[in-house]
């Protein structure tokens, strides 16, 4: 078929699209919100993102009237077409979901010619009317590539970041593995000799377990990370609280042996959570809160509660997550690079250990559920880490689980 043979009906569509851009841009706000788990006002989150809309209608409604200018050859409509891909692909937008967002559009227009074309009182034979429906596909297919094209080259670069820091990651774990191993072996070979005096073995004996426990803790992160990159449809999903009181279980020794009086808010929201990936960063943040107690406070304590935020225009509704203590903090200078792979703000605390890592895995792992993380200092001392991720509340779900109750692991006594 001749996209350039010449149809009196295609210029009268054309100037119908144009009279009624406003209107099918609405439509296509609407289709969209009912498909996609953003606020609608997150769509298009600004009037010149939703203004630009219209314009890639006048676009198509040109190359509608006159195929001879291409629409890939209109740079103000491949400028907004990649700009869209750009922000679905900040919105955490999916390829089935940027497809099908154009599907949606291409419907919408093909829609509306069906419906107009009967009102137009313009002479035109079949193989014209093909002609404009064709050309008006052609057109929809074009910004679809410029939009796409756009969102797999971010996703690209997002994967070739990925690989880097994947590599940099085995690298440094391997390195500490090795290590940890060579530690532990070093001081059981010094067992084996039967002249080390008890007050050595007890020493040495403290030197395997801690390098065990401190191996140990990074399989397990490995493993609920591994777990996270499964089938989202598999995963398991508990309610917050019961992850928190799963969390606070196995730490219940660890607490106890540092003297910190370990607790669940009985505010915590009860919402229900991907399990591996709110027990991975639960954990974290509170054998940090624990292994930074500040021994000089005779009352130790870590506290987990948490609270609903409402959605914004800007974000969903979200559950944040906070472990509060009253431990020795974080230095000014230290604060900014807390959530950097392998920088340990306490490097220098006497007794405490670590490889770094397990700040940057729970930033990491809630910004792939669409989240966020973070950390507060109150004037008073101590810290408050938190971490947010899209959520609906328990009573919006089909039944509901009952709700745990408070949780508190006290301290020994002194």
């Amino acid at each position: 078929m001749d996209l350039m043979a010449p149809c009196p009906l295609a210029g009268a569509l054309a100037a119908k699209l144009r009279e009624e851009q406003e209107a099918l841009t609405r439509r296509w706000l609407d289709r969209i919100s009912a498909r996609v788990a953003i606020h609608p006002n997150r769509i298009f989150p600004t009037d010149e993102l939703l203004d630009h809309v219209p314009l890639l209608i006048v676009g198509i409604a040109s190359y509608l009237e006159n195929p001879a200018l291409p629409v890939s050859a209109d740079v103000p409509v491949i400028a907004k077409a990649m700009e869209l891909g750009e922000l679905r692909y900040s919105q955490g937008f999916d390829e089935y979901e940027l497809l099908k967002e154009y599907e949606i559009f291409g419907g919408i227009l093909f829609s509306f010619l069906s419906t107009t074309v009967d009102s137009i009182d313009q002479p035109c034979s079949r193989a014209e009317l093909v002609l404009c429906a064709h050309r008006l596909y052609h057109a929809v297919a074009l910004i679809q590539q410029a939009t796409t094209v756009q969102f797999l080259a971010l996703m690209k670069e997002r994967l070739r970041e990925r690989e880097e820091r994947l590599r940099a990651f085995n690298r440094a774990l391997t390195h500490e593995l090795r290590n940890r191993i060579g530690a532990t072996m070093g001081a059981g070979q010094l067992l084996q000799m039967p002249e080390i005096a008890s007050a050595d073995q007890q020493r040495l004996v403290d030197i395997v377990v801690r390098n065990m426990e401190s191996m140990r803790v990074s399989l397990d992160n490995l493993l609920e990370l591994t777990r996270l990159e499964g089938d989202a449809r598999q995963a398991r999903h508990l309610l917050l609280p019961g992850a928190a009181f799963e969390v606070l279980r196995q730490l219940r020794e660890f607490a106890r042996s540092r003297g910190v009086s370990a607790s669940i808010d009985p505010g915590l929201p009860d919402v229900e959570v991907n399990a591996a990936a709110v027990e991975l960063c639960l954990t974290n943040l509170v054998s940090n809160a624990i292994k930074y107690a500040d021994p000089a406070r005779a009352d130790r304590w870590v506290r987990v509660r948490g609270r609903i935020e409402e959605a914004t225009d800007d974000r969903p509704t979200s559950v944040v997550v906070e472990v509060a203590d009253n431990g020795l903090g974080v230095p000014q200078a230290h604060r900014e690079r807390l959530f950097e792979r392998f920088f340990r703000a306490g490097a220098t605390v006497t007794g405490v250990e670590g490889t770094g890592l397990g700040l940057s895995i729970v930033r990491e792992t809630v910004q792939s559920f669409g989240g966020r993380a973070w950390a507060e200092f109150p004037a008073g001392g101590g810290s408050v880490f938190a971490f947010s991720l899209p959520s609906r509340r328990a009573g919006e779900r089909s039944g509901r689980t009952p709700a745990f109750g408070t949780v508190r692991i006290p301290a020994p006594p002194a």
